[in-house]
């Protein structure tokens, strides 16, 4: 049994760098555009890593039972959270109008500062509880919030001639309104400026900032272990590229899936709020989240199925 986790942290950080590269040499170095087939393949990929590290932490960490069982707990609230992120994604690249060959580039460097974001809230979070325990309540508030945002706030817009990060970078900087390439800065006649592809990045981190605030405050909810809640996250974001190229192509499979989501941040929500009271054992918040995930997607692709059977048949 290791009884520190810094050979665990060690080990992370190796892995993770070996298959993020590889990742990231695949796709950069394609000519075409990325499939449903080889996104879900890579998305397994990631999967399949994920639950490798979990078991591992089972097997050799001294409280490997409960750290694993909350690993699992926060990787799949993370995971779910992060599907409807990705629609956002997708409704950011349709508004700035990027290029299906491009997206990968932009998803790179949005996942590579989503990581830098999300160990900084992270830590900033556990510090939170640590030094101010009443500050979980506001958490918990935070998520009832988020629960009925999603369910019932019906489709967000994107309006980025609002954004303040977008109003931020184009006061300051020249801005080429032409596209260049995948390239976020050009030079011309001496002077630098931004392109479209660098708004749309700006975009896509503003609101993985906003995703963050929900999702932090949740997984937060499952343990208070910096490690766990760490490493599930970048287990989760890491898988976001591939997952958006085959989320793309079946976005309308998964209709129901947000209010999935929103019941398990109600749930984290009353799990927060109740901790000081009684706490929830992570095996039954694992068994709920997982029911109801599959009862969302089940419903989801039954409803689709049913659609699809009353739609007229072409002549």
């Amino acid at each position: 049994m290791i009884h520190s986790h810094l050979a665990f942290w060690i080990f992370f950080w190796v892995i993770v760098s070996i298959m993020f590269y590889i990742d990231l040499y695949a796709v950069e170095h394609r000519t075409d555009k990325i499939g449903i087939k080889t996104s879900l393949k890579w998305s397994g990929i990631w999967i399949a890593a994920a639950l490798l590290f979990n078991l591992l932490i089972f097997l050799l960490l001294e409280d490997g039972h409960q750290k694993a069982l909350e690993f699992l707990a926060g990787y799949l609230i993370e995971k779910s959270l992060s599907v409807d992120n990705l629609f956002v994604f997708l409704m950011i690249f349709n508004v700035m109008n990027i290029k299906e060959e491009h997206q990968p580039h932009v998803l790179k460097w949005g996942i590579i500062s989503a990581i830098v974001l999300r160990i900084i809230f992270i830590l900033a979070g556990v510090a939170l509880i640590e030094l101010f325990h009443p500050i979980i309540y506001v958490f918990g508030i935070m998520l009832f919030y988020a629960a009925y945002k999603m369910a019932f706030g019906g489709e967000e817009q994107i309006n980025y001639e609002k954004n303040p990060f977008i109003k931020f970078f184009t006061k300051r900087f020249r801005l080429i309104t032409k596209y260049e390439g995948k390239n976020f800065f050009v030079r011309k006649s001496g002077k630098l400026y931004i392109t479209p592809v660098f708004l749309t990045l700006v975009l896509i981190e503003s609101s993985d900032i906003v995703f963050a605030i929900d999702s932090i405050p949740a997984i937060i909810a499952i343990t208070h272990d910096p490690f766990i809640i760490i490493t599930s996250n970048i287990f989760a974001i890491l898988g976001l590229r591939a997952l958006y190229f085959a989320l793309a192509g079946i976005v309308d499979l998964f209709s129901y899936l947000k209010y999935g989501v929103a019941i398990i941040l109600a749930y984290v929500g009353v799990k927060m709020l109740l901790a000081d009271i009684y706490k929830i054992p992570t095996l039954y918040s694992l068994a709920f989240i997982v029911t109801v995930l599959a009862v969302s997607v089940i419903i989801s692709l039954m409803k689709n199925k049913s659609a699809g059977e009353k739609a007229p048949k072409g002549e």
